[in-house]
């Protein structure tokens, strides 16, 4: 099997569990040495990506509406959104994986890394949302992150810099008092994925520092400056705090990046 094409057709597939399963299977295959890695091969982009079902139903974030823990139903609807979220990180992670010829090896096995976890991360949420009586696709979602992916599918400096470094390392900063909230309002089972998510989490925005820094060193630029021209080029969002800065720096944050959220 040739690794890039069959992220491809991951990425095409519309039923998230099949998605998930294809993921899985891709990994595995992987592991056991039944896989290449065609780093030249320049592939042409198919209509209809990302594959995806025809719910949830994609509105405005603010749109989205009020995930208040004080009820099952406000929990329940807080749970499909972060599923939501990992369905879509499964989704990058495969376009990371197949679009970008040329690079090493390792970036695409790294990628394929971060689609095993996210798609885990998927299916533990969408059935712990099985638990509380509902599925996946029974509340409305947003597509900022994918829109973020859409934006930079020409470059793979600007996919590094703003997808993992940018709109997932926002994820560091708000699984921790995320977790503190479910906790408190009793979902133990919801806090214990929350934990497991951060921990990858850390992982995957290390991921695109590495490769970001990487392709910075590759054509001659100074990381920083360039990032800060990239999020103006991108109309990124502007990051608030509060910051995870232990998490962040784990995650392969520069100390001189860091001061910058203190």
């Amino acid at each position: 099997m040739e690794l890039r094409a069959g992220a491809l057709r991951a990425l095409l597939e519309t039923n998230p569990a099949t998605k998930a399963a294809a993921v899985f299977a891709l990994a595995q295959t992987c592991r056991d040495g039944g896989a290449r890695v065609d780093i030249d091969a320049v592939i042409d982009e198919p209509p209809s990506i990302p594959g995806r079902p025809a719910k949830p139903e994609l509105v405005p974030p603010l749109q989205v509406g009020r995930r208040s823990m004080g009820t099952p139903e406000g929990r329940a609807m807080l749970v499909h959104a972060l599923a939501h979220i990992e369905f879509n990180a499964v989704n990058l992670a495969l376009d990371a994986l197949w679009r970008f010829p040329g690079m090493p090896q390792q970036y695409y096995l790294d990628w394929l890394r971060v689609a095993d976890e996210e798609a885990l991360h998927f299916t533990m949420l969408s059935g712990h949302l099985g638990t509380l009586g509902y599925a996946y696709g029974d509340f409305p979602g947003h597509d900022s992150l994918w829109e973020m992916v859409a934006k930079t599918s020409g470059d793979v400096l600007a996919r590094m810099a703003l997808v993992p470094r940018t709109l997932e390392a926002r994820g560091l900063d708000a699984i921790p008092p995320l977790r503190a909230k479910i906790a408190q309002a009793g979902d133990l089972a919801a806090a214990l994925i929350l934990d497991r998510l951060l921990v990858d989490e850390v992982g995957h925005v290390e991921i695109g520092n590495r490769w970001y820094l990487h392709l910075c060193l590759q054509r001659g630029l100074e990381p920083i400056a360039t990032y800060d021209e990239l999020t103006v080029q991108y109309k990124a969002p502007v990051l608030k705090g509060p910051f995870n800065i232990e998490g962040r720096r784990q995650a392969g944050f520069s100390e001189a990046e860091l001061q910058r959220y203190r």
